[in-house]
């Protein structure tokens, strides 16, 4: 119950008291957006931070030296958790473009701090809007922005966390069109932190692994056409070691 409380506190906070902060972050943008966007990350990488350590959560990371650092990547991941977010982006050495649900956006204040985040509010109902989202992501990706996208569309909710949904092929045109490399990002026992437990978090441990990058110049047509399930494949067999 203290896990839940002390999280929820911080992110309230977080979102109050930075109130004027958007406002001078809003007057920086309008003369230089990339350093708009820069001090949001940091910010927002840090209160991610600070609700990983007030719920309890430790985290084992592995695997960070196959991230390259002269490009932007594609980071593919495994969803279960509301929690995946708030891990995978407290790990970034710089500004990424999250693939979110667009329901986030009816949380006003946070909606402004993920747009400030570059992030992406997908309509999963409408294939028109998808694929323009697609395609924004495909350009940020080009211009050296990262991309995190959870390919199943929703989380999964089975209690095996090897039997996960179908990763939507679709998603992997970021990787294909961009030329970026695909980072498949296994995660493990992100649904034991609050979904498992709910309305309570857990004090939990949790795995992160960052698979060596699949280079889609690399791969052949036909390869390309199933890589959402080559990715599926590996992550599965990554986190069969955790089982």
């Amino acid at each position: 119950m203290i896990h839940m409380f002390l999280a929820g506190m911080a992110a309230v906070l977080f979102l109050v008291l930075t109130l004027p902060i958007l406002f001078v972050l809003w007057m920086i943008g309008k003369r230089d957006p990339d350093k708009r966007d820069y001090i949001a990350f940091k910010m927002v990488r840090w209160i991610f931070k600070v609700i990983i350590v007030v719920s309890g959560i430790r985290l084992t990371v592995i695997g960070e030296e196959n991230i390259p650092r002269d490009q932007g990547v594609v980071y593919i991941a495994n969803h279960r958790s509301i929690f995946d977010i708030v891990i995978t982006f407290s790990r970034f050495f710089a500004p990424t473009c999250i693939v979110a649900k667009k329901e986030l956006e009816r949380i006003p204040i946070f909606k402004t701090w993920l747009l400030y985040n570059k992030a992406l509010l997908l309509d999963r109902n409408d294939l028109r809007q998808g694929m323009e989202t697609i395609k924004k992501a495909t350009e940020l990706a080009k211009n050296g922005t990262s991309v995190l996208i959870f390919p199943e569309g929703h989380r999964s909710k089975s209690e095996d966390e090897c039997e996960m949904l179908e990763f939507h092929e679709g998603s992997f045109r970021i990787s294909t069109r961009s030329g970026c490399p695909v980072i498949p990002v296994a995660l493990h026992n992100t649904r034991e932190i609050w979904e498992a437990h709910f309305p309570w978090i857990k004090a939990t441990r949790v795995t992160v692994e960052y698979l060596p990058p699949i280079y889609p110049d690399t791969l052949s047509r036909e390869e390309q056409k199933r890589l959402g399930a080559t990715c599926r494949e590996k992550i599965g067999e990554t986190l069969k070691k955790y089982k």
